[in-house]
Order: C-alpha cells, then sequence, then structure tokens
C-alpha cells in the first residue's frame, strides 16, 4: 500500500468530525439535472445586465491592464471603496478610508469572525439565520445563542434578556429581507433594537445584502444609520444582488481602530479581492444605471414570490406556517405534523424538486419542520410545477411514515 494511501492528516479540532458542509451540500443540490431548485438563492441569470458587465471588463482592460493583473492594497481599490461609500451614503454618511472590500460578503463574515472572535465568544443570532454563518462563526470556536424572532424581526425585550444573561461579543443580524425567512425589520422594530444595543453597549454585525430588493416601497436604511449606532456596527454588503453573484466583491463599513484589525484579518486570508473585479466593479457602479435594472428585476421577482406562496397555501398540510414576503430571495415553510424536512429532501429529490432543510439554519435546537425556499430562478409555471412535485413528496413521505 503506497504512503498516499496510508498517511492521515491530524486535522484541527474545529474541523475534526466534520463530514459535511451544508453551503457545499446546498451547491450539490442545486445543480441536480432534471431537479426543479428552489435551494439556493440564484437569480434568474436572464436579467443579468451582461453588456453593461462585459463593458466594465472591457475598459478595464483596454485603459489599466498592468494595474488590474499587478497586487494591490488589502484595503481594496480607491475607486470600489468611493463607489461602496457613496452608496451607503444614501442613508449612512461615508467616507472611502471607512471602507473594506472582500471577495463577497461571505469572506466578509469570516474576516469578522476572525477578527472577533476567541473560541467560547458568545455571539447572539437570529432564529433562523443565515446558514452560512452559523458555519463561519463556528468553524472560529463561536457559541451561539437565537434570539426569538416575529414577523418583524428580533423581539427586542429576548434580545435585552439574553444579552444580559451571554454579555456577547455582538448580535448578528440581517435586518431587510432576512436569509432564511425573508421577513423584514420595521422601522419601529429597528429603533427598539438599536435602543437595547446603545443602552447595552453591545456591538453590531449589521448584514445587507438583500435590502435594495424591496418590492414595495424604499429600501429601509440599515439599523447602522440610526442615531449613535455607526460606532459600533460593521455593516456588511456586496453586489451579487444588484449586479452578479459570479462577481465576488462585497465591502464592510466601519469605524475607529476596528478598521485597522478587520485589514489585517483579510490579509492572512486573501491578501487582496481580485482587482479586475474590483475595478470592473467600480466601474459599473460609476457608468451603468443600477437603479434600472433593480427596477427591472423587482416586479419579476415580486410576482414570483406571490406565486410561490399562492402555490404552497394550496398544497402544504393544514395548519403549514408560510411567510410572505416582500423583497429578497426567499420565503420560510413550517410544516409542523412532526414532519422531519431533511428526510423529506431525499424524496423531494426523488420527485424532481429541491429546497433546503430548515436545521442548518439554526444556533441551536432546530424546528426540523422547517424549509428555506427561493423563487427567483424560476418563472410561475416552472414554480407551479415544482411545488407540485413538492406535495407528491410530502404525500409519499406522510404515507411511508404511516
Amino acid at each position: 500500500m503506497s504512503t498516499s494511501e496510508t498517511f492521515s492528516f491530524r486535522i484541527a479540532d474545529r474541523l475534526a468530525g466534520v463530514d459535511s458542509s451544508p453551503v457545499r451540500d446546498l451547491l450539490e443540490v442545486v445543480s441536480k439535472e432534471g431537479v426543479i431548485s428552489f435551494a439556493g438563492g440564484v437569480p434568474d441569470p436572464d436579467y443579468f445586465e451582461v453588456e453593461d458587465v462585459r463593458a466594465a471588463y472591457a475598459w478595464v482592460f483596454e485603459n489599466q491592464p498592468q494595474r488590474a493583473l499587478q497586487y494591490a492594497s488589502s484595503e481594496g481599490e480607491p475607486e470600489l471603496r468611493e463607489q461602496a461609500a457613496r452608496r451607503i451614503s444614501r442613508d449612512l454618511p461615508t467616507t472611502a478610508d471607512q471602507i473594506q472590500v472582500t471577495t463577497g460578503s461571505q469572506e466578509g463574515l469570516f474576516v469578522v469572525a476572525q477578527a472577533l472572535v476567541n473560541p467560547g465568544d458568545t455571539i447572539l443570532v437570529e432564529r433562523p439565520t443565515y446558514l452560512a454563518a452559523v458555519q463561519a462563526f463556528d468553524l472560529n470556536g463561536a457559541h451561539m445563542v437565537g434570539v426569538p424572532t416575529d414577523e418583524h424581526g428580533v423581539l427586542p425585550d429576548e434580545l435585552e434578556r439574553l444579552i444580559g444573561e451571554h454579555h456577547p461579543k455582538f448580535v448578528y443580524l440581517i435586518p431587510s429581507f432576512q436569509n432564511p425567512a425573508g421577513i423584514c425589520m420595521s422601522m419601529e422594530r429597528r429603533r427598539a433594537v438599536a435602543d437595547v444595543l446603545l443602552r447595552t453597549g453591545t456591538a453590531l454585525v449589521e448584514d445587507d445584502p438583500y435590502g435594495e430588493l424591496a418590492y414595495a416601497g424604499d429600501p429601509m436604511p440599515p439599523i447602522a444609520s440610526l442615531p449613535g449606532m455607526s460606532a459600533q456596527t460593521i455593516l456588511l454588503n456586496s453586489v451579487s444582488k444588484i449586479i452578479a453573484p459570479g462577481v465576488r466583491v462585497g465591502w464592510m463599513r466601519s469605524e475607529g481602530p476596528i478598521q485597522f484589525t478587520l485589514t489585517v484579518a483579510k490579509q492572512a486570508i486573501g491578501l487582496q479581492s481580485p482587482v479586475p473585479d474590483q475595478l470592473a466593479v467600480a466601474r459599473y457602479l460609476e457608468t451603468a444605471d443600477v437603479e434600472a435594472h433593480l427596477q427591472r428585476v423587482r416586479p419579476v421577482y415580486a410576482e414570483r414570490a406571490r406565486a410561490m406562496h399562492a402555490e404552497l397555501e394550496r398544497v402544504l398540510p393544514a395548519g403549514a406556517q408560510i411567510t410572505r414576503p416582500d423583497g429578497g430571495m426567499f420565503l420560510w415553510v413550517r410544516l409542523g405534523h412532526g414532519i422531519d424536512t431533511t428526510r423529506l429532501l431525499q424524496i423531494a429529490v426523488e420527485e424532481g424538486v429541491a429546497f433546503v432543510p430548515g436545521t442548518s439554519f439554526y444556533a441551536h435546537d432546530p424546528d426540523e419542520s422547517t424549509m428555506r425556499l427561493s423563487f427567483v430562478t424560476h418563472g410561475p409555471d416552472v414554480i407551479r410545477e415544482g411545488v407540485d412535485r413538492l406535495r407528491r413528496a410530502i404525500g409519499r413521505y406522510l404515507s411511508e411514515r404511516d
């Protein structure tokens, strides 16, 4: 037997025993041929502004090819930092030197964890919350505690109680069209949450990738923009939802000494984000009509959200609970009836439809009857067919169980 067949690396304790990844498993489900996938938050590629993106990259290589291919600063390219600051400044005055560029907001979450979390530190998160945030924080040794939510977001009284009980390193929230539940925090709730955080002196990590996908009215301002909150908030954003997810560019806004720490953590993880992408995104944001693009996709996704909600109401068992999002990419279902959606998924894929079981979105004590579905990828006819396949899968599950 060769050495390569017998040698075993000694894996770090934080990864010992890990034999799956919710993100990897999700991407695998998305790619299965013949399966209608409601699993990933995958924008419909028919609505990518391909020509605008192509023009931005072409401009970079026509005008700054050597710079685009060279090493650069870890903080990010000045043009992109300026564009990011300009976008955030619509709600919160921001300068370019308050921006740290990241390779998508997912890297930003890992940078934050590296910069702030010691093993055993407590982080408060929504119940449920974004599964890749749970993964990033868990890999850095955090102890996560879920804060109960309702249709308006985290409950302020529960947030204050858990802050007093656990003294968390920070609170992680997705206030606008939350992943996975699709709920959006009202302004009244945002102010109440800010009041709790300010009175208790608790740091906030605010994740805002979906805020601009509001289907009715103007996007909500971030909690970071409320009086007194900017200094104790790290605000994350990305271009995945306003350009395309394949362009892995995001940024973080912060103030004070934490900015240097975030940059050091970024250097250790990836040195710099790809310069061609940064320059192209900066050019795109400067020259393309981003608002026109958003105005084009918002009504399309709004129609699909309504279609999925209506179809699910038609076929799900009595008593099932479905969120009704008015923005973002996801809705959340609680089936009840003792249904385990992890087991249900196996049958659903056999029937030709996929979703994400809800257990991965909980920091602890998951509700196993929950699931996340994305409505943005497919039109109403495909949504109808996919939900009908889900109906058949649930019927098979219940009959086999009984």
